[in-house]
């Protein structure tokens, strides 16, 4: 359908041209009043360019209205462009589409007005108004639908963009890199340092669950991009710390394992010893608090030379049959923590006092002195404390 179609005379379309920039005044101010959004917004430049593209998109009707074929109307790529980067600008901007919107709506019917009135004056036929009034709506939705698009990609592209920024965050902190690269990297990621952090391995399919729980501060990084030992499908957690309480509290009965809480920049500090623990123990059953397991491991620090100490120390052991051996191992450790108490120790053992005493006697003539002095003491307590890694997997 073209302007002949439309029965428009050449008369009214030079009218409806002339009359664009009272129309775009007039549809701006309209959407200033209407549209609380944009209420305060409609000043100075900012509403001369305003002014400038709703011609730019009434133009662009008349110009597509004169070139119509059969039912519809197709603006022309400029203005779909430019429909498309404003609701590009509305997502960036922070708002939802419905501000952008109402203001078309409110658009559509302050330029009809303004062009119905012009038909009337020159006696358009009622049909051919009716035509036309179909057309604008028509094109108003054709834009309503380029910006919800442009919009859309926005949050899709901005979203991506934003996890990339706090993916590669969480990689620093894991890395340990300098606090002031990690400062701009917390920049790009639009993310505010908390005090502290604690680092948090769980299984991957864990992680979805809980990010909504640990809120948006927490940051995540699949496990398969920093080394935890481990053939596991994992994922670690940075979890701001305010509490013990508030980092354990949402992983209560989930298999995980928890660093201690370091300042924000060192959080590697805090997967280095998660890391620790999940190497020798796996994730378990439940969630494994690493200040829980210090003294384990202090002790399984440096597995060989835990193996060194307990040759040494435990050598007079070595002349006895394996199970003999243990027992008298068990015995020691036991008398050692309890202090000599020889019914502490029994009750411990789940064996008799007489029992304990014997074993007692033969572990004085294997070590001598050595049970007497404090620095051997310290050796066996030490040694019997915690098992070698290959010991713990056995057992």
């Amino acid at each position: 359908m073209d302007a002949q179609d439309l029965g428009l005379s050449p008369a009214v379309g030079d009218a409806l041209r002339a009359g664009l920039p009272e129309v775009a005044a007039a549809t701006v101010g309209a959407i200033a009043v209407e549209v609380p959004e944009y209420a305060g917004q409609m000043t100075g430049a900012f509403r001369t360019n305003v002014e400038g593209a709703v011609q730019l998109a009434l133009g662009g009707f008349l110009r597509a209205a004169e070139e119509a074929r059969g039912g519809g109307i197709v603006p022309l790529p400029p203005v779909i462009d430019a429909a498309y980067s404003l609701g590009r600008g509305e997502a960036r901007s922070g708002r939802t589409m419905s501000a952008l919107l109402a203001a078309y709506r409110v658009g559509a019917r302050v330029s009809w007005q303004g062009w119905g009135a012009t038909c009337v004056e020159h006696d358009v036929p009622a049909a051919t108004v009716a035509r036309l009034a179909e057309l604008v709506f028509s094109y108003i939705d054709a834009l309503s639908a380029a910006s919800v698009t442009g919009h859309s990609d926005q949050l899709a592209t901005s979203g991506r963009v934003r996890e990339q920024y706090r993916e590669r965050l969480a990689l620093g902190l894991v890395e340990g890199q300098p606090e002031e690269r990690l400062l701009v990297l917390a920049e790009r990621a639009e993310w505010e340092p908390p005090p502290s952090l604690a680092a948090v391995v769980v299984a991957t399919s864990e992680a979805r669950t809980l990010a909504p729980v640990l809120g948006p501060a927490a940051l995540a990084l699949p496990g398969d991009v920093v080394d935890l030992g481990v053939d596991a499908d994992l994922a670690v957690l940075l979890v701001p710390a305010p509490s013990r309480r508030a980092v354990l509290q949402p992983l209560r009965g989930i298999p995980s394992v928890v660093g201690p809480t370091r300042p924000w920049s060192s959080a590697s500090a805090s997967l280095a010893r998660a890391r620790r623990q999940l190497v020798r123990h796996g994730l378990g059953r439940d969630v494994a608090d690493t200040d829980d397991r210090l003294v384990e491991l202090v002790l399984t620090a440096d597995d060989d030379a835990l193996a060194d100490l307990r040759a040494r120390a435990l050598a007079p052991l070595s002349d006895q049959r394996p199970d003999t051996a243990e027992r008298l191992a068990e015995t020691l450790r036991s008398w050692l923590l309890h202090q000599g108490r020889r019914e502490a120790v029994a009750a411990h053992l789940h064996v008799h006092p007489q029992t304990v005493r014997y074993r007692m006697t033969q572990l004085r003539e294997l070590f001598g002195e050595a049970l007497a002095d404090p620095e051997r003491v310290l050796e066996l307590t030490v040694a019997l404390g915690a098992q070698p890694a290959a010991a713990a997997a056995r057992s």
